[in-house]
């Protein structure tokens, strides 16, 4: 019995060695050690040995049975990282750059968008989001817009029916804000407008970005100095900024804002029509009327509000001479701006 038992666990010890596979040593395992294994089948058999031998034999089997487990366990470590390795070599991905490989990056105008949002944000106005389709309410008429005003023909509005048609300015946005909050308030709204032109500096889809602040004691001057960092920050340290009066329903006085042409420096050139300078955005002092719409007491608080095309500054920025460009996805002009 105790030579049969140091055999099996020879014989054991030798397969367990040469198993290549954790499958191959599973089949090992359940020959020797398994339910009816050929080990567990001598503890059966110790029924016919007298009384003296069996504790004997006992031990010399679990004794044999330990030492195989104790086998059984290093040796499936052993194949259990040897498989392992194999597997992650073969599913292996070579993260390593490919200089060859073309880089996407953002849109311009999307970077346009992000980096003016940004700016803003930074001086501390909150991002308003408004509805694309929006109500005659507040599209025209809570922004001093009323019905057969002769500013409605400066907008060529896209009309749905029923009161509905596609904005045609980010200013409704304002409008909500003011509605929904109290002063003081600083808040910007960019998106996309619609308005039925189409020609070289005009699409039907566009996208705008709106700015108003509201407090007590706000004048012109506030607004000069917001619009000069502005214009700076996005221009050139050197840029200059200019107001020339002008109308819109919704601020009085109103003026549109010009800079200097960074790409002359104010001397003259085709990008500034031989001016020097460059017309970015319309403002002005919100109109008292407006205020009372949405709530603000007129008496009590002044505000400014601004708004320009992000498609315009995209294409003064980078010089793109037609708004078209920024729409066709021509994959030649967008590498451009990799």
């Amino acid at each position: 019995m105790e030579e049969k038992i140091e055999q099996l666990a020879a014989e054991c010890g030798n397969e367990i060695a040469a198993a290549d596979s954790e499958n191959a040593l599973y089949a090992v395992r359940v020959k020797y050690l398994g339910k009816s294994g050929l080990i567990s089948e001598l503890m059966k058999g110790m029924k016919d040995l007298s009384p003296e031998m069996r504790p004997v034999m006992g031990k010399l089997v679990n004794s044999a049975r330990a030492s195989l487990e104790t086998r059984f366990t290093e040796k499936g470590k052993e194949l259990h990282d040897k498989e392992l390795a194999a597997r992650l070599a073969a599913e292996k991905i070579d993260i390593t750059l490919n200089e060859d490989t073309p880089v996407g990056c953002l849109h311009p105008l999307t970077a346009v968008r992000k980096r003016l949002v940004d700016f803003f944000v930074s001086m501390g106005f909150d991002v308003m989001d408004g509805p694309e389709v929006e109500t005659d309410y507040y599209n025209f008429e809570a922004l001093n817009v009323p019905k057969d005003h002769p500013a409605r023909d400066m907008q060529d509005t896209f009309f749905l029916g029923g009161n509905l048609l596609l904005r045609s300015q980010t200013s409704a946005s304002q409008v909500r804000y003011m509605e929904t909050h109290k002063p003081p308030l600083k808040m910007i709204s960019p998106g996309r407008v619609f308005r039925n032109a189409d020609d070289a500096t005009h699409s039907p889809v566009f996208h705008q970005l709106e700015g108003l602040v509201v407090d007590k004691g706000i004048t012109m001057c506030d607004l000069k100095g917001i619009l000069d960092d502005f214009a700076r920050h996005f221009f050139g340290k050197q840029t200059k900024v200019r107001f020339r009066p002008s109308y819109f329903p919704f601020t009085e006085p109103s003026v549109e804002v010009d800079v200097s042409c960074s790409i002359c420096g104010g001397k003259g050139c085709k990008i500034c029509k031989g001016t020097g300078w460059i017309e970015i955005l319309g403002a002005g002092i919100v109109n008292r009327k407006v205020l009372r719409i949405c709530g603000i007491d007129p008496d009590e608080y002044t505000g400014f509000a601004f708004g320009f095309g992000i498609d315009r500054i995209a294409n003064i920025i980078h010089g793109i001479p037609h708004i078209k460009l920024l729409y066709e996805n021509d994959i030649r002009f967008l590498e451009q701006f990799r």
